[in-house]
């Protein structure tokens, strides 16, 4: 969806944000660095800043107020109007985003901001503003050779293989919040001021959004709902999981009674998941629709952690992923424990 083989950096700026807790402050550039004349290193920082990006979920930029209150989308839209108020909106970003670097853990780093020319989104060539920081840095070595000697040297640097922070604005939707790419490397309670506290980033409702959404609903009943509800045993809460991930990946369009009655079946299990529904969109803040496209991408991403490991106390991991029919659990006399499996071939 998103092709960067022609994109190109045509601006860069390079400021250092520190923790505003720490009073480490701001340092900013007055200048451009331009990176035009040096192919190598243009190609290096066009690999670092893109690469994470090829397969990205969507936001917009939002406030919930008024879309204009929020600062980096009123500054993306200078830029993007503008090409000589670069320098002087990069520091703006600069300075907004030291004032969200409030949280104790959060490093001070370089931050980058680019501006891009012929970004392809679905055939469309697009400008974009990119923003990253780099907090963390690496230790590597440098060979030095001196006539028939070598010599060894380290330093520190960032690890270009990995983009701690990125935001990727691409200059369409501008009315509903531009389309937006975002990059965070960091799980931890502090990462959120990135996303959610700078940016002010809002999922936009596409098939991928609506897909990922009913997988992870359809994954937390079957995981947290359906055992209070039902008697149903793991190897049962297996097979509902791997039905779900079925239909998605055999499917092209999503329909919802379609998808109840193939992987629930009885009608009081689909009614229990129907309720879950409700509750889950209320606790989420979320509307999931009934009826979308399926998006393959989105069903790769979330199979990932539909987990179909039956594990039994320390000892054996069973993966279930077929028949649960084939498996039998019973009790002994003495009060153990035991599943029985029927198989046709070993391999």
């Amino acid at each position: 969806m998103l092709d960067f083989g022609e994109a190109k950096i045509s601006k860069l700026i390079i400021h250092k944000v520190g923790n505003k807790i720490l009073e480490d402050g701001v340092q900013l550039s007055d200048e451009i660095v331009d990176v035009s004349m040096q192919p190598e290193l243009s190609k290096v920082l066009h690999s670092y800043f893109l690469s994470p990006f090829k397969e990205p979920i969507y936001y917009n930029f939002h406030h919930v107020t008024s879309l204009d209150l929020n600062e980096v989308y009123t500054i993306a839209m200078t830029m993007f109007d503008s090409a000589t108020s670069f320098v002087e909106k990069s520091k703006d970003l600069a300075n907004i985003l030291y004032e969200y670097s409030d949280h104790p853990k959060i490093k001070t780093g370089e931050l980058y901001i680019v501006h891009f020319e012929d970004c392809n989104f679905k055939n469309e060539f697009v400008d974009a503003i990119g923003i990253f920081k780099s907090e963390n840095k690496d230790t590597f070595l440098k060979i030095l050779e001196e006539e028939t000697q070598y010599f060894v040297e380290h330093d520190n640097g960032v690890n270009i293989k990995r983009l701690e922070k990125g935001c990727l604005i691409l200059n369409m939707d501008q009315a509903e919040g531009y389309r937006v790419c975002v990059v965070d490397n960091q799980n931890s309670g502090e990462a959120q001021y990135w996303k959610d506290q700078f940016l002010k980033l809002k999922p936009v409702a596409d098939n991928y959004y609506q897909t990922q959404n009913y997988l992870s609903l359809a994954k937390d009943f079957v995981t947290s709902r359906l055992d209070e509800d039902f008697e149903v045993t793991k190897a049962d809460q297996i097979d509902y999981l791997n039905r779900s991930i079925a239909y998605f990946k055999k499917n092209e369009q999503f329909d919802e009674q379609e998808f109840a009655s193939s992987v629930f079946e009885h009608q009081e299990v689909i009614q229990s998941f129907k309720k879950f529904k409700n509750e889950f969109q209320d606790e989420n803040d979320i509307h999931i629709v009934s009826e979308f496209d399926i998006s393959s991408s989105a069903v790769k991403r979330q199979s990932r952690v539909f987990k179909s490991v039956l594990k039994l106390d320390r000892n054996f991991h069973i993966y279930i992923h077929g028949d649960k029919n084939l498996i039998e659990k019973g009790i002994e006399e003495d009060g153990r424990k035991f599943y029985k499996i029927y198989y046709n071939e070993e391999s």
